[in-house]
């Protein structure tokens, strides 16, 4: 086992070769995505067999709250979770790097599927697992996903596995005249904001900062992050932003205006998005999390409409090294119950 040593570029090279080459790799745990998060320290832990590395985990790092910090391992590691031996054989480096950033905790949330047997494995090891008791709010990570299967499959049989009104919708915003375009210009960037802006009024979501998308966007190179606009008679209805990693399509971000929304832009614009991952050879395309897993949300509702012969992709959840079990149990516990109280005060007083 091994911590990174960024200024060796060998070492950085044969690092990233690994993680990016993977076979479930995902883009977060990837060298760019840790460029991206500003704000954050990030080190990289890795473990080697016979010469050849065989498990890694991208580690991201942020100062919560009274010089203590938060270790995070996003869908980490890069490797067999199962294997709890070589896990815990890079938990060492992590204790390392925990001291030096006096950490409370060290949190993972693998992209695996839920599974009690995984959920075992690290409850018995002392572990704490994060996932069916706790709320959307309290996770990092939404652990419902919709992930679609393009693997070994034309664009005509992807489209028949959509619902019926997914189809007529895609069909119906091609006949309307909706165009899709995609672009990495400064410009096209600036469009995909200001509806990122309206859709977060909208829907009532906090907005990223533009410097974050402009940092993913000077990060990936044109055979990774796109930028997708759904226009009609030149006026921007819908943008995107994708990116191509490894063997899955991940649609990051998506906004829309609030005009004619009729025209469906954002199925005809995910379409061509779906399209690009099969030309790319991608086995998956990722359509991102959801929360309520009914019909009556209008998110689950679209991303379902794409994904109906797949359903519901259900992750393991989180899973905790608790350093400090005092600062532990106040920010994961007594913190988001202040900040949920004084969030129902506050819409008290405002009605």
């Amino acid at each position: 086992m091994s911590i990174l040593n960024k200024e060796n570029k060998e070492e950085v090279k044969k690092y990233k070769e690994f993680v990016d080459n993977y076979e479930t790799a995902s883009l977060m745990q990837s060298m760019n995505w840790a460029d991206v998060k500003a704000g954050w320290d990030s080190e990289y832990v890795y473990l080697e067999e016979d010469g050849k590395i065989v498990m890694a985990m991208s580690l991201v790092i942020r100062k919560i709250i009274g010089g203590n910090s938060m270790i995070y391992a996003p869908r980490g590691p890069v490797g067999d979770v199962y294997d709890i031996d070589k896990v815990k054989k890079l938990l060492e480096d992590i204790n390392i790097i925990a001291k030096r950033y006096n950490a409370f905790v060290f949190r993972f949330d693998p992209e695996r599927y839920y599974d009690e047997k995984l959920e075992k494995i690290y409850s018995d090891e002392g572990f704490v697992v994060r996932n069916k008791k706790f709320g959307k709010n309290e996770l990092i990570q939404p652990r419902y996903n919709m992930i679609l299967n393009i693997a070994d499959k034309s664009e005509d049989e992807i489209f028949k596995g959509y619902s019926e009104k997914t189809r007529y919708n895609i069909r119906l915003s091609k006949r309307k005249g909706v165009t899709v375009r995609y672009s990495r210009n400064i410009e096209d960037l600036k469009t995909f904001y200001n509806l990122y802006e309206i859709t977060g009024i909208r829907d009532k979501i906090a907005s990223r900062p533009y410097s974050y998308f402009e940092r993913m966007l000077k990060t990936f190179d044109e055979k990774q992050l796109r930028i997708y606009i759904a226009e009609y008679e030149k006026e921007a209805l819908s943008a995107a932003i994708a990116i191509n990693y490894g063997k899955k399509t991940f649609y990051l971000y998506g906004a829309s205006s609030n005009e004619k929304r009729n025209l469906m832009p954002n199925y005809a614009m995910q379409q061509e998005m779906i399209k690009w991952a099969i030309e790319t050879g991608c086995n998956l395309y990722d359509f991102g999390g959801v929360f309520i897993l009914n019909k009556s949300n209008g998110l689950y509702k679209f991303k379902e409409g794409f994904c109906r012969q797949e359903g519901v992709t259900e992750f393991i959840g989180e899973i905790d090294k608790v350093y400090n079990k005092f600062w532990y149990f106040a920010l994961t516990k007594l913190i988001p119950v202040y900040q949920k109280i004084a969030k129902s005060i506050k819409k008290i007083l405002k009605k």
